[in-house]
C-alpha cells in the first residue's frame, strides 16, 4: 500500500500547481463534467495563505489536492477543487483530504457556512457525512465573485439559463448554527493537520 502524507500546503508545494490543475482538466474530462477552471496564480496564493491541503507520497509524487475560500464577508466558506492523482485512487485519501479541508475551515472561520457544489457522488456522500444538506442555490453565498468562478465551467449555461437557481451540480450546505449539541466538535486538532 502506498503511504502517502496529507498536510496544509504552503509556499513549499507551489512547484506541484501545474500538475494539479492538469489532474483537475483531465479527470473532469473522463468524467464528462464541467469544473471551473482555476488559473495557476489563484492556486499558489491559496497555498500562501494557509487555504490548501495537499497530499504527496513519501517520495514526493503529488497524490492529491483540496483548498478551501471564504466569501460574502467571510460568512460563507467553500471547499473546493478535491482530486486525487488517479495513480493513489481507491486509497480512502479522497475522505482524508476532504475531512481536513473541512477542519481547516471550521477552525479559521468556526460561525461560518460551509458549502460545496459538486455533480460527483462520491463528494456528495463525504459531505453528507461531516453534516452537510443539500440546499437550494438561493441558500448559498450572494457573492458575485464566487459565482463568476462558475465562468469557466462547461455547463455555465444552465445556471445562466435558470436564473442561477440550479445547475449539473448539486449544492450541499454545513451550517454551524443548525448542528446539534458537541457532536460536531472538530476531528482534528491543529497537531493533527500538521501531523496527518
Amino acid at each position: 500500500m502506498k503511504e502517502v502524507e496529507v498536510m496544509v500546503a504552503d509556499e513549499s508545494h507551489e512547484t506541484y500547481v501545474d500538475t494539479i490543475l492538469h489532474t483537475i482538466t483531465e479527470a473532469a474530462k473522463v468524467r464528462g463534467t464541467g469544473i471551473a477552471q482555476r488559473t495557476h496564480e489563484y492556486v499558489a496564493t491559496k497555498m500562501r495563505e494557509g487555504k490548501a491541503v495537499i497530499a504527496l507520497s513519501k517520495e514526493g509524487q503529488f497524490a492529491g489536492f483540496s483548498y478551501i475560500e471564504t466569501w460574502g464577508n467571510k460568512q460563507y466558506v467553500t471547499t473546493s477543487g478535491l482530486i486525487v492523482h488517479p495513480d493513489f485512487r481507491g486509497l480512502g485519501l479522497a475522505k482524508r483530504i476532504k475531512d481536513m479541508t473541512f477542519t481547516l475551515a471550521r477552525m479559521r472561520w468556526p460561525n461560518a457556512k460551509i458549502f460545496s457544489l459538486t455533480s460527483g457522488a462520491a463528494v456528495m456522500k463525504m459531505n453528507t457525512q461531516l453534516g452537510y444538506l443539500p440546499v437550494t442555490f438561493a441558500d448559498l453565498t450572494d457573492d458575485e465573485a464566487f459565482w463568476r468562478g462558475c465562468e469557466g465551467c462547461c455547463n455555465v449555461d444552465v445556471l445562466h439559463r435558470t436564473g442561477r437557481k440550479y445547475c449539473i451540480c448539486t449544492a450541499m450546505l454545513f451550517d454551524p448554527a443548525k448542528q446539534h449539541g458537541e457532536e460536531q466538535t472538530l476531528k482534528f486538532s491543529m497537531e493533527s493537520l500538521k501531523e496527518s
